[in-house]
This record gives structure tokens, C-alpha cells and sequence, in this order.
């Protein structure tokens, strides 16, 4: 799943469990006791084709136990306000479904259930996904799958000008000119001021070297000035300061980019098309040899705490079946994202070849909220107002990162 909102969800999450913290110290006794056999989701999954295959894999798992699972789905954006009302109710649910990057701000309050204490297996996760799921060393949350970003690129542009897919950033630039000419452009990304941009920099960023708990130590720069580089050549639109990733994507399948920046989540929408080919690379490098830092993405499945044990350990045994390597492996075929067990996730790279790219990525990927913790969403913002101000030449790459990191430790 694609990254969701920075500040502006980052109230409301504060809000849930302060909330919830007024109703009961630390969460617990937030969740009601309606059916007993009946396990309780909260998610985002509002689309018709993903809530049907989510309770697919729901049944698959309860009916064995002698129990049902319910969903209820809404907004990305609503589930944190969604929570607050639930928890002012007493009626949290028994599995609380969430970003990866909004569980510090949940855990914070100790109102989530530590997994070991439930005997969730833990054992065969990539160190990615679990970084994903955890705070200051704790896993809380648990992620059948996760995905990041690779390089797509349209093979016949690449062909007819003589390129190979770039592999460092030395070679990206190069590409990116090469194939720019006729109403195309080399390469597009997304480098909105909101999730989506900042989601899109960090592979760049974090390949650098760069340290997101310290914006201004100057190893960073080097990212800000490619990107900077890339539209000055005329590789990459100047538009890219308002493109989000699924405009990026239009852009693609448009034939008015030769490559992008992009998440898995695009597969459908390029299957579903015949015009434009493609095929998918991993991130390029600063240097030949280093290896690719994307972001991980996805959600987590949480249990809140109750004072109810059987519940939670209901919870327990549908997250151990979902996450088993088989559903994971089968999760990962239905969702084009890759499962979060090594083993699966060979297997997934084994049968879909085409988003191999993906499986290797998963694992070098790291997670927004491991070196900051609750602090993401301000520096979020710092990074977005960075790459913005240098993209629209207010600032030198050393000048906007300064910044940037004045306004995330102000924001504390």
C-alpha cells in the first residue's frame, strides 16, 4: 500500500489515543465484547475487490477456529478518526489494521498488545518488515506483505535509444537525456509536498547516506542536487513538484515519460492497458556496487489491548494464520506486493519474475519511523518543504536541508 498522509493524519492519531487513554489508562478496556465468536477488523480496505479478497483470506483462517471475521473498512485517512470514535464508545476493534508509519504514535501509549505476549510467531520475517511493525524494539504489528519503489521503464523507448536500464545515478542522468525528445521525458517522479514525494526521495536520500534524524549533516545533499540536476537537463518535468505517484504513473502510460519512480500498487493499471510495455529495474545507485535503500510500505496488523484475553488470543491465531508462508505467499499473488517472510518472498520473486526487482528491494528496505520514531511526520514535512524548495530554485540543496532540519527538531 502506498504511504499515507504526514502532519495532517498525525492529530489525529494523538487524538485516538489520548482518547483512548482518557477511557481507560493505556487503551485498555477500549475494545467491546459483542460476539464472542465473531473477530472484530478495522481497515482501509474500501475497495470492493480488496475487502472481497481480505475476507477470502479472513475465512480461510476463522473457519477453522469455529469463528467469523467482520470487516469494517474505511478511508486510509479516516482510520485514526475512525479509532477515536470507536474508543469513545469502548467498542475498538479486535484487530486494528494501520500504516506502518502511524504505529509509533499508537504504541506510544502502551495501548497495543506486544505480539510476543499473545505467542504471535515471529520467527522468518525480514528485518525490514519487522522494523515495520515495531517501536523502540517491541513488535506490535505484524505485515503479511509490504512493498516500495523500483524503476519502471518502457523497454521499447529504451531500445530504440539505445539504452539499458541505468543502474547508478551517473547512468540514470545520462539515460534520462537519451531518451527525452518528442513530448517525452527521460524519467518522472513524484516530488509533491505531501507522502507521496517524500515516499519517492527516500530511496535517493537513504542510498546517499543520508540520516533522517539528521537532516543537515551533509550527506544528503548529494540526492536533492540529482534531483535538482534531472529537471534542470530537462530530463524530468518541472511539473514534478505537483505530481503525485498516480499522476507519475499517468504520465507513464501516456508515453510522456520513458521511465519512473513507482510502487507495485501500479500493476493493475498497467496490466489492464495493452499501448505501453514495461518491465521494472531496481533504484539506481550513487556508485556501481552500493545498494539501494527504499522505503518499506504497508500496513500492520495490531491487536489493542482489552480485558478480554480470549478475544485478543482470537486476534492472535488469525494474524498467525494469515501470516503463515503459504497465505502470505498467496496474500503477496493477489496484491502484487511482496510477503514478509524471506521464504515466501523468494518463492513470490520465483513465480512473478516480471516484479522480481520488488522482493529484492523489500529486503534492503528500511522503515520511515526506525531512526525517529513518533518524530516522522515532522520530519516528513521538513524533507517535503527541501526537495520543493530546491526544485523550484528558492534554495541550494545545503541551504534547504539546514532548514529542513531547524523545522523538524522546532516541531519536537
Amino acid at each position: 500500500m502506498k504511504p499515507q498522509g504526514l502532519s495532517r493524519r498525525r492529530t489525529a492519531v494523538l487524538a485516538v489515543v489520548t482518547a483512548c487513554a482518557a477511557v481507560a489508562p493505556g487503551l485498555t478496556g477500549c475494545a467491546a465484547a459483542p460476539d464472542p465468536g465473531t473477530v472484530t477488523v478495522l481497515n482501509s480496505a474500501t475497495d470492493t475487490a480488496e475487502h472481497t479478497k481480505n475476507q477470502k483470506f479472513f475465512d480461510r483462517c476463522a473457519r477453522p477456529l469455529g469463528l467469523r471475521v467482520e470487516q469494517l473498512s474505511v478511508p486510509a485517512d479516516q482510520v485514526s478518526s475512525k479509532a477515536l470514535r470507536m474508543a469513545s464508545s469502548r467498542s475498538l476493534p479486535d484487530i486494528l489494521e494501520l500504516d506502518g508509519s502511524e504505529l509509533p504514535q499508537f504504541a506510544l501509549t502502551g495501548g497495543l498488545r506486544p505480539l510476543a505476549e499473545l505467542g504471535v510467531d515471529a520467527s522468518g520475517f525480514s528485518r525490514s518488515a519487522v522494523s515495520l511493525g515495531s517501536y523502540k524494539g517491541t513488535r506490535y504489528g505484524v505485515a503479511r506483505s509490504a512493498n516500495s519503489l523500483a524503476l519502471y521503464y518502457n523497454p521499447e523507448l529504451l531500445a530504440k535509444a539505445g539504452v539499458e536500464p541505468p543502474r547508478t545515478w551517473a547512468e540514470l542522468r545520462t539515460a534520462a537525456r537519451k531518451l527525452t525528445g518528442g513530448g517525452t521525458y527521460g524519467l518522472a517522479f513524484s516530488a509533491s509536498p505531501d507522502a507521496d514525494g517524500v515516499y519517492q526521495f527516500l530511496p535517493f536520500f537513504w542510498s546517499a547516506g543520508g540520516d533522517e534524524a539528521r537532516l543537515d549533516d551533509g550527506r544528503g545533499e548529494a540526492a536533492l542536487e540529482l534531483w535538482r540536476q534531472l529537471v534542470a537537463d530537462g530530463s524530468v518535468s518541472k511539473a514534478v513538484v505537483n505530481w503525485n505517484q498516480q499522476d507519475v504513473n499517468d504520465q507513464f502510460l501516456a508515453g510522456r515519460a520513458a521511465m519512473m519512480i513507482n510502487g507495485p500498487w501500479q500493476v493493475p493499471v498497467l496490466d489492464a492497458q495493452r499501448k505501453t510495455r514495461w518491465a521494472v529495474a531496481t533504484i539506481p545507485v550513487p556508485e556501481a556496487g552500493g545498494t539501494a535503500v527504499p522505503p518499506i510500505g504497508g500496513t500492520v496488523m495490531t491487536v489493542p489491548k482489552s480485558d478480554a484475553p480470549d478475544r485478543e488470543r482470537n486476534a492472535a491465531k488469525i494474524l498467525d494464520c494469515l501470516n503463515s508462508p503459504a497465505n502470505q505467499l498467496a496474500w503477496g499473488q493477489a496484491s502484487n506486493n511482496v510477503p514478509t517472510r524471506t521464504a515466501a518472498a523468494r518463492r513470490y520473486a520465483q513465480r512473478n519474475p516480471k516484479l522480481a526487482p520488488f522482493a529484492d528491494l523489500v529486503t534492503t528496505a528500511r522503515s520511515r519511523t526506525a531512526r525517529v520514531g513518533t518524530r516522522w511526520p515532522a520530519v516528513g514535512d521538513a524533507l517535503a518543504g527541501a526537495f520543493q524548495s530546491v526544485l523550484t530554485g528558492r534554495s541550494s540543496p545545503a541551504q534547504a536541508l539546514r532548514r529542513a532540519q531547524q523545522q523538524a527538531t522546532a516541531e519536537k
